[in-house]
């Protein structure tokens, strides 16, 4: 099994950074894509950026510019850096990997437990 482990959410005021990191860990043989999705109460889960393991990053449009996703391989590890929180970026956010546990089996989408962001002044 792959287990995610969050962390770095909580409370900021409008204009400010956080920065969110998901480590991979368990019986991994390979992670591809790494990356985040926000959840807004009563909405559905939204992909908010996803990174390669070769570092090919793609952003949602209503982040991009303020979002950076970074990766660390040797580790399994992603960071995204957000800049510029909007109010409207309050969410909880869950990191999700795509990973094999072996050579033989299928990829499966793993996920974290989420972690609350909240933008207010």
């Amino acid at each position: 099994q792959v287990q995610l482990v969050e962390s770095g959410g909580g409370l900021v005021q409008p204009g400010g950074s956080l920065r969110l990191s998901c480590a991979a860990s368990g019986s991994i043989f390979r992670v591809n894509a790494m990356g985040w999705y926000r959840q807004c109460t009563g909405k559905e889960r939204e992909l908010v950026a996803t990174i390669t393991s070769d570092g090919s990053a793609y952003y949602d449009d209503s982040v991009k510019g303020r979002f950076t996703l970074s990766r660390d391989n040797a580790n399994n590890t992603v960071y995204l850096q957000m800049n510029s929180l909007k109010p409207e970026d309050t969410a909880v956010y869950y990191c999700y990997a795509a990973a094999r546990i072996s050579a033989t089996l299928r990829q499966l989408k793993y996920w974290g437990q989420g972690t609350q962001v909240t933008v207010s002044s």
